[in-house]
C-alpha cells in the first residue's frame, strides 16, 4: 500500500522561515530531553533533528553505530551519483532492486547494488561528494555493518529533502532526490515504525529504518531515518541506537526518542 501521492515526485517547496530556536538553545533542549531518556536504559542511542524551514540543527551523541539497513538508503544515493556520471538513467534491473530495498528492506537487493557500486569503497568515495564526514561503508561486503553518527545521518537526508548540506550544494541531481524521496514514502506499513512516531501524520511520512541482531552480544542495533511534518513544520530526525535485549524495546527507545527530539525542537 502506497503512503504517498504522486505530488513527492515534484520537488520539495521551500517554506518560509520559522521561529525555531538558536543552535545553542535547540542543542541545549535537545540534550535535555534526551538525557531524561537516558536514564534507565541499557542501551545506547544518538540523535540528530534538522528545521528544514530555519536550517537549524541538533545533535544529541557522537559515538558510530552500526547502520543496519539504513544504509539501503546511502547504498541508493551511491548507485544514482554513479547514473548521474555516466549520463544514464537507472536500468530496469536497478530500479527494480531499488525498490524493493527501500520500500521492503530486501536484504538480496541491498547487496546486489553494493556489489555494482563497487562495495564499501564505492560507498567511501559517495559519501566524500555527499558530505558524510564519519560513515565507513562495512568491510568484507557485510553492509549492514557500515558505521554511522546521527549528524552524518542528517547531512544524509539534507542531501535527499533540501538542497545540499551545510558545507555546499547537492550532489544528488533533482531527479535522483525526488526518486530517493518517493520511495521513502512508499515504505510497506509493517515497516513505517520509528521517526514517524513524531509525525502529526505518520502515513505521510518518508523514512528507513534499520535493525540488526549482533551475533557476538545477542543484542539489537535499532535506526530509524526520515523526513517528519509536525505542527506544519517539516523536519529531519535520525536515531540511532544498539545494545537492545530486542527489537521491540529498541523501537520502542527509537520513537521515544524522535518524540523528545521533534519536541526539543518545537519548544
Amino acid at each position: 500500500m502506497e503512503r504517498v501521492s504522486g505530488k513527492d515526485d515534484a520537488p520539495e517547496e521551500a517554506q518560509p522561515a520559522s521561529s525555531a530556536p538558536s543552535a545553542a538553545a535547540l542543542n541545549a533542549a535537545l540534550a535535555d530531553a534526551l538525557s531524561a531518556l537516558a536514564d534507565g536504559t541499557g542501551a545506547r542511542f544518538s540523535a540528530a533533528v534538522l528545521d528544514t524551514g530555519s536550517a537549524a540543527r541538533a545533535v544529541y551523541g557522537a559515538d558510530a553505530y552500526d547502520t543496519a539497513s539504513i544504509v539501503k538508503v546511502d547504498i541508493l544515493a551511491a548507485l544514482l551519483l554513479r547514473a548521474q556520471d555516466a549520463g544514464r538513467e537507472l536500468t530496469d534491473r536497478e530500479r527494480s532492486h531499488a525498490a524493493v530495498m527501500i520500500e521492503r528492506s530486501d536484504n538480496d537487493a541491498a547487496t546486489a547494488l553494493w556489489r555494482e557500486i563497487g562495495g564499501a569503497e564505492g560507498l567511501d568515495a559517495a559519501n566524500e561528494r555527499l558530505g558524510l564526514t564519519d560513515t565507513y561503508g562495512g568491510a568484507s561486503g557485510r553492509w549492514g555493518l557500515t558505521r554511522t553518527t546521527a549528524a552524518d545521518q542528517l547531512t544524509l537526508l539534507r542531501q535527499v529533502f533540501t538542497e545540499g548540506h551545510a558545507g555546499g550544494e547537492a550532489a544528488l541531481g533533482e531527479r535522483s532526490r525526488a526518486y530517493i524521496r518517493r520511495l521513502m514514502g512508499q515504505v510497506v506499513p509493517e515497516q513505517a515504525w520509528g521517526v514517524s512516531a513524531a509525525a502529526d501524520d505518520p502515513a505521510l511520512t518518508r523514512l528507513k529504518n534499520g535493525w540488526l541482531p549482533r551475533t557476538a552480544t545477542g543484542l539489537w542495533d535499532v535506526n530509524s531515518i526520515g523526513q517528519v511534518t509536525a505542527e506544519g513544520r517539516t523536519y529531519l530526525v535520525a536515531v540511532l541506537s544498539d545494545g537492545h535485549p530486542d527489537k521491540g524495546s529498541g523501537v520502542a527507545l527509537v520513537e521515544r526518542a524522535a518524540r523528545a527530539a521533534l519536541g526539543a525542537a518545537l519548544s
